[in-house]
């Protein structure tokens, strides 16, 4: 597995989880999180997507410049990037529940 294969996957897991947490904080500060995500753009899943895009595309450059990944297996790659799309799942699932 090549090194940008490893960091594209690494940058997966992280921002699936950053994502999670995102939901669940400007669901909690409805006042000024969520309130100045809606300012910003006209509605707060737009200012949402963004930060996450951004933050995702960041990451992958940064670990490619730090040239981290280089050692991950594949098999350990998608456990990595299965267990964190689960956590972030769980994390908003039961949020809401």
């Amino acid at each position: 597995m090549g090194q940008y294969s490893a960091v594209f996957g690494l940058a997966l897991a992280i921002t699936s989880l950053l994502n999670a947490l995102l939901v669940v904080l400007k669901e909690q500060n409805n006042e000024t999180v969520l309130a100045w995500m809606t300012a910003a753009t006209g509605h707060h899943w737009i200012s949402h997507g963004m930060l996450v895009i951004v933050l995702f595309i960041v990451l992958r450059w940064l670990m490619a410049r730090l040239g981290l990944g280089a050692d991950l297996t594949g098999n350990r790659l998608s456990a990595l990037v299965s267990g964190s799309l689960a956590l972030s799942g769980l994390v908003i699932a039961g949020y809401f529940i």
